[in-house]
């Protein structure tokens, strides 16, 4: 599969991970397989044997075989493989894009954003989901009629803490329990990966982009989303907390009206790419600056 950074070039991901997701998901015998490994109960214990000690020597392998640069990390030992996956950056790595009316990307990631029409359906890969059943709360998913969801793929070699995408007040986290799947398209397009997945969001009141959405979704092997704060007040890019193993997914809800995404991000998501963004850069503006300008 290809994606997009912000300067044009195409970018190709990891084709024998999308070959093996493909034969997973797209065969009857690969769903058979999938199924079982797709339960929480199997994810929590693979969060736990990740925890442990003899794990780091799997990080080991992961940074050799990729050759990752850690020079960018606050540590470069580990104690164990999910300390290795979601590990630190050093705080000059990830700057945050100045203004109060400026959106910034929640994390490292690939980004594509869709309508969210007036029955609050919307594609993602070839595949339909409803903004209702997602929350499990119509009432909610309502409120973003008209608007924008900006869905931020991640993958293994990304950065797995995540942000505050704009100064701001927080509700109480909702907790939706699933069977966890994973979000890579591939499987998208045989399964209603975000209806089953396990995800958590909640609301953010903000001056510059009115109420806005923030949902994590986990992925297949994903011990556990772990979020910093209940209710309180938060500051734009401030941490707001990581994902442990597995690939996973944050989902942002903008309202009708109030922001608009960068240009570069709407025409390539028109063609079916995602687009490659970092913690902190710029993903759109508020409404009342476009229109001033």
């Amino acid at each position: 599969m290809k994606y997009r950074d912000r300067n044009g070039n195409d970018i190709t991901g990891n084709q024998k991970q999308d070959l093996l997701l493909r034969l997973l998901y797209g065969t009857a015998a690969g769903r058979l397989l999938i199924s079982p490994l797709a339960r929480p109960a199997v994810s929590r214990l693979a969060g736990a044997l990740l925890s442990t000690r003899c794990s780091a020597l799997a990080a080991r392998w992961v940074v050799k075989r990729r050759g990752l640069d850690l020079t960018d990390c606050k540590e470069t030992r580990f104690s164990s493989y999910n300390a290795f996956f979601h590990r630190e950056l050093l705080p000059h790595k990830r700057p945050v894009a100045p203004g109060e009316d400026v959106l910034i990307s929640p994390c490292d990631g690939k980004l594509l954003v869709c309508p969210i029409e007036a029955d609050s359906r919307f594609a993602i890969k070839h595949s339909r989901y409803s903004l209702g059943s997602l929350l499990r709360d119509e009432g909610l998913a309502a409120r973003f009629d008209g608007g924008t969801l900006m869905i931020f793929r991640l993958t293994v070699d990304d950065y797995h803490r995540y942000c505050y995408v704009a100064n701001g007040r927080k509700t109480e986290n909702v907790r939706l329990p699933g069977v966890l799947h994973s979000v890579n398209p591939v499987a998208v397009d045989h399964l209603p990966v975000y209806k089953e997945n396990a995800r958590e969001y909640c609301l953010l009141e903000t001056e510059a982009f009115g109420t806005v959405l923030v949902m994590e979704v986990g992925a297949l092997l994903v011990g556990r989303i772990r979020n910093h704060h209940g209710a309180c007040a938060v500051r734009k890019g401030m941490e707001k907390g990581y994902f442990e193993f597995g690939g996973s997914t944050i989902v942002l809800g903008l309202e009708r009206g109030r922001a608009a995404v960068d240009a570069d991000i709407l025409a390539n998501s028109r063609e079916g790419l995602e687009t490659l963004v970092r913690l902190g850069e710029r993903v759109g503006v508020a409404a009342e600056r476009t229109a001033d300008a």
